[in-house]
């Protein structure tokens, strides 16, 4: 999105894209969807909010949902597991990819790093609540920064880079919207109720513990409590999911993770997999469409709402150095979050069994190395090195390791 809105189409300079991404980074929900929907409102209102977000996601959901069906329908075969085995291992690696990404950027200062790691212990070691340990690091990153301490005050994204090219649009002449009550209130009295719509009318329809009105909470729920981006979402989705709901296994959680890997749009479409494998185990084919179609809209539409809602009083706080420290010490969080999830995907897909550990107040697991799944494994070693070593493109490298996991299921049986 940088490469080309800031530098080959110049609809918007540098700054204003950084000041947007970091406002969405901020943002409970998928930043990428929400970064979308910010620069159509800056470019042409709300119109262009709703297109631009809207658009973003169209392509993806589409094609998660075709390849879905094709999953429940025909991924006991041979050849579409054998597929699966190998994206697995490409995920994880793609994982371990993102944490080191990430932590090049946001882990700049030891108070970063501090943060990082205290926030993977956190999660991993202790079980805290996702929410709470970003929120906690929010709060920390803004105190930190208004107290003139060093560490936070360059934000999580960088600055803006000095020979960035002049943007064709006149900032002048981006968007506006003044900040107020009022239009604040109207906001809300439209978007609220259109929110919680279809949960409302399948409660009232099927009764309030129907799985669409379960699962259309938690992912509404979701969309407020879940910052970083989507491989700190799928860390908390994947621990409700599978260890809290028993709607998927920890397997289907990871193939899910690896279908939206291989399609366009942001990576949060996993929720649209989750949901339909849930539905349709429980209500067939109808059932997994309209889960499906339900958490599609519980988690996006608040995106559109946060944005219009928020995008206004942003763009006046532009040069707020509090916010940015806030924002910094979340990345730096997000970094220990997506160690998290790492060590979770790579717990649960490559061990077949894993034991509690016996020190009180902790809830990890330790595996059972005499389960280890060795056809995954050596997959996965061969996923790192196509990553790493070779430093292929993640395109590239899906395409290989499922020929690669087709290849293995004809070898091993």
């Amino acid at each position: 999105m940088h490469k080309v809105l800031v530098d080959e189409k110049r609809w918007i300079g540098e700054e204003r894209f950084l000041h947007a991404l970091n406002y969405c980074t901020l943002l409970p929900g998928p930043e990428a969807q929400q970064l979308a929907t910010y620069i159509g409102w800056l470019l042409h209102g709300t119109r262009g909010g709703l297109v631009a977000g809207t658009l973003f996601i169209l392509p993806g959901a589409l094609a998660i949902l075709a390849l879905s069906i094709v999953y429940v329908t025909v991924g006991h075969v041979p050849l579409i597991a054998g597929l699966f085995l190998g994206l697995k291992a490409a995920v994880m690696a793609l994982v371990v990819e993102a944490v080191l990404r990430v932590g090049r950027r946001a882990l700049r200062s030891n108070v970063a790093r501090s943060v990082a790691a205290v926030a993977f212990v956190a999660l991993f070691v202790f079980g805290s609540p996702f929410p709470v340990v970003i929120v906690v690091a929010g709060v920390f990153g803004y105190v930190w920064t208004r107290t003139g301490r060093p560490g936070f005050g360059a934000g999580a994204h960088g600055s803006a880079t000095p020979d960035a090219p002049a943007p064709i649009i006149d900032d002048a002449a981006l968007h506006r919207a003044t900040p107020g009550a009022g239009r604040a209130l109207r906001l809300l009295a439209i978007g609220l109720p259109l929110w919680f719509l279809p949960m409302a009318v399948a409660a009232i329809w099927l009764g309030p513990q129907h799985l669409y009105v379960l699962s259309g909470m938690f992912f509404a729920g979701m969309a407020v409590v879940t910052f970083g981006g989507a491989y700190a979402v799928l860390a908390y989705v994947a621990q409700r999911v599978v260890v809290d709901f028993g709607w998927l296994t920890s397997a289907q959680m990871l193939d899910g993770l690896a279908l939206a890997e291989t399609t366009p749009g942001p990576l949060i479409l996993v929720v649209q997999f989750v949901a339909f494998v849930a539905g349709y185990h429980a209500y067939g084919m109808p059932g997994g469409l309209i889960t499906a179609a339900i958490a599609l809209w519980a988690t996006f539409v608040p995106c559109f709402l946060w944005i219009f809602l928020g995008a206004p009083y942003v763009e006046s706080l532009r040069h707020q150095a509090p916010l940015a420290g806030a924002l910094a010490a979340i990345t730096a969080a997000v970094v220990g979050v997506i160690l998290n999830l790492a060590l979770w995907f790579a717990l649960h897909a490559l061990f077949v069994h894993a034991a509690a550990t016996p020190l009180p107040g902790t809830r990890f697991y330790l595996p059972e190395f005499a389960s280890l799944n060795v056809p995954l494994a050596a997959l996965t070693v061969l996923a790192l090195v196509i990553t790493f070593a070779l430093r292929w493109s993640t395109s590239r490298s899906l395409l290989v390791m499922a020929a690669a996991g087709i290849a293995t299921s004809f070898v091993v049986g």
